[in-house]
């Protein structure tokens, strides 16, 4: 066996690649909207007041998720950051840590299904994609779920194997700890984002079950146990919110608010017909996406062989389930992608060794070529979106773009050749490199892309008091609360010139589209506003360029 593989090598080689791909870019990116900033902000009043039970953003009540992230983010910026939670990268070190633990797990629980080399090309391939990488970079749930699901679907896969006489026997011991990796990880995962897990987990478990007509590996795990395992992690904090301040409708409105629109209709714009994540895989699971695709050929026919037969369960019912719900977003599948890579890693390795695995024909020639061509247009888009929307980078896109065009071209043309490992080492490295510095580098470089970024610059420059209060309006985004404070009062027209005149604000924030609203406000109320400085930017979130007016009071 090539060395690489062996002891505690991998390890090491997986922890350097998400090293590289990870931690760039988590000081310099500013906060994302929406949902990160809102995570982030919510933290941050956790660490501020001392409350760690209930989940607020500003004065309202988040019942989006439950309080797992808020913990874990809540955690890294006491242990990293106390003095300052306003900094924004300590809310980003659990993302990172999870999308590393993932990765070491693809391969530590991998091993057991395909061998070293395999698994430890499915962790690098699922290290260096682009919604992983995206992940790694936000301070949300995404990341942390995953390494839930890696871990419990992990236990599940080596009980499973066992029972089929493949790998380690699983007894006594052995058997008992599996089952509290699952049971823990199910529990921590259902704290972090609610009943995903359980879906992901309970439908692999159900197809196995009725393919093979059998459960005995299951009960292997100690169902009985892992019920009061799962409880004893979940039920304190739902007990805890049901009986505090939020009252006992917390969790009904987490269904009610979030879970059911997105299973009736595309919530919040966010709706896609069937096929959706099937159709994009190309894009989201990119660089991966080289072998990924001609991999599941190969895995349709070798489904009788177990540790195959265990990836399509985790996979395919879950799969087919996201398509099917309205909603959609490119991170949805997330926890599905290790089963793929798996798939993928195995089928290169079956390559390798000179087995007929479908990775190197005519159609799949041109398939790779076609794959080539998407890296060209991914590092056009770098360059050329931008300058759409008027936004300067100073240059600081002609990395991303060569990187791009290189994790395209040349994997696509080594893979057209048959020299597949080498295609997907290049693709993995350069692909990873090129979303890495896009988002350590490129993004952040555009200042008309962040807009609360900018009017948090020119409140600091104008601000009459320290730690001013700002009333906005026509403006509202998330980043901009956690940028300038829990205080920032989100108005209308009106209200921005009425906190302005009664002091109630130091500062007011109007968009170009306000501005004759506000006036004709203030001048109502007799409010000589000051008009002190304007920012000009992209509101990415809603897809439109907008002035922001900064005005104060006249002395």
């Amino acid at each position: 066996m090539n060395t690489l593989f062996t002891g505690w090598r991998p390890y090491v080689w997986l922890t350097l690649l998400c090293a590289i791909l990870y931690i760039p870019g988590i000081f310099s990116l500013p906060p994302l909207d929406r949902d990160e900033a809102r995570y982030m902000q919510a933290s941050r009043q956790m660490v501020e007041s001392g409350d760690y039970v209930h989940i607020r953003f500003q004065d309202k009540a988040r019942t989006k998720k439950p309080v797992g992230i808020y913990w874990l983010q809540a955690g890294a910026v006491n242990l990293l950051s106390p003095d300052r939670p306003d900094r924004v990268w300590p809310y980003r070190v659990p993302s990172v840590i999870a999308l590393w633990a993932a990765a070491l797990m693809a391969f530590a629980w991998g091993k057991h299904l395909f061998g070293r080399p395999a698994a430890f090309a499915a962790a690098g391939l699922l290290a260096a994609s682009v919604v992983p990488i995206l992940e790694a970079h936000q301070a949300k749930t995404d990341a942390v779920l995953l390494a839930t699901t890696v871990a419990a679907m992990g236990a599940l896969a080596r009980s499973h194997l066992a029972s089929h006489g493949v790998g380690p026997p699983l007894t006594g011991r052995n058997a008992a700890e599996a089952g509290l990796v699952f049971w823990i990880a199910v529990g921590v995962g259902i704290l972090v984002k609610g009943p995903l897990i359980v879906m992901v987990a309970g439908l692999a478990v159900l197809a196995l079950a009725v393919g093979e007509r059998r459960l005995d590996w299951f009960k292997a795990l100690r169902p009985g146990m892992g019920v009061i395992v799962v409880l004893a992690i979940v039920a304190p904090w739902f007990l805890a919110i049901q009986g505090g301040g939020e009252g006992p409708g917390f969790v009904t409105r987490a269904i009610e608010n979030d879970l059911l629109p997105k299973l009736l209709k595309g919530h919040e714009s966010h709706g896609a017909p069937p096929g959706y994540h099937v159709l994009l895989m190309i894009l989201f699971l990119w660089p991966a996406s080289l072998l990924v695709w001609p991999a599941l050929r190969h895995a349709w026919r070798e489904r009788a062989r177990v540790p195959v037969r265990f990836c399509l369960a985790w996979l395919v019912p879950s799969w087919i389930v996201l398509e099917l719900v309205p909603t959609k977003l490119p991170h949805y599948p997330l926890p599905l992608y290790p089963a793929l890579t798996l798939l993928a890693g195995a089928a290169l390795v079956a390559f390798v060794d000179g087995r007929d695995v479908g990775l190197h024909g005519r159609g799949i020639r041109w398939y790779y070529a076609g794959w080539g061509l998407l890296g060209l247009a991914l590092a056009a888009a770098v360059v050329v979106a931008p300058r759409a929307y008027g936004l300067d980078a100073g240059g600081w896109t002609a990395l991303p773009a060569v990187l791009f065009a290189v994790a395209g071209l040349v994997p696509g043309f080594l893979a057209w050749r048959g020299s597949l490992v080498r295609a997907a080492v290049t693709a993995s490295v350069a692909g990873g490199l090129a979303v890495t510095s896009t988002l350590a580098v490129a993004m952040p470089s555009m200042d008309g892309l962040w807009l609360s970024r900018q009017a948090r610059a020119m409140v600091a420059e104008h601000s009459p008091v320290p730690g001013p209060t700002v009333a906005a309006t026509g403006y509202h985004e998330p980043s901009l609360v956690f940028l300038l404070g829990r205080r920032t009062n989100l108005t209308g027209p009106q209200g921005a010139a009425t906190a302005l005149d009664t002091g109630h604000a130091d500062l007011a924030l109007v968009t170009h589209k306000d501005l004759a609203a506000f006036r004709a406000a203030a001048a109502k109320r007799g409010l000589d506003a000051k008009r002190l400085d304007t920012a000009h930017g992209l509101n990415y979130a809603e897809g439109e360029v907008l002035d922001l007016v900064l005005f104060g009071r006249s002395s």
